[in-house]
């Protein structure tokens, strides 16, 4: 009897496991971009670092989505100019503190 639930418990911890991970997974897949108004002018770079090509220039006030917070200092970032979206990377500094 004492062999039979301590299967019964070890299947229910597999269990359990095997749905956490599922759960983080899917979290993280269905992210989706957020919509953040620049608080400066900042330039959409196609790398991060000042030495990176420059895509555009972005004004005080447009609309950019934030695809991914990348490290510390650049964020993942997806600008629309003249109708064509062009994806690259900002400052964090261009937006407002959350």
């Amino acid at each position: 009897m004492t062999k039979r639930i301590l299967h019964v418990f070890t299947l229910a911890m597999l269990a359990s496991c095997s749905t956490a991970s599922e759960t983080s997974t899917t979290s993280r897949a269905n992210r989706t971009p957020v919509a953040y108004n620049t608080v400066v002018e900042c330039i959409l770079y196609d790398g991060m670092s000042k030495q990176s090509a420059q895509l555009t220039t972005v004004g005080s006030g447009m609309e950019v989505q934030v695809m991914d917070t990348v490290d510390a200092y650049f964020v993942k970032a997806r600008v629309t100019k003249d109708g064509k979206p062009l994806t690259g990377f900002m400052y964090r500094t261009c937006f407002p503190q959350r």
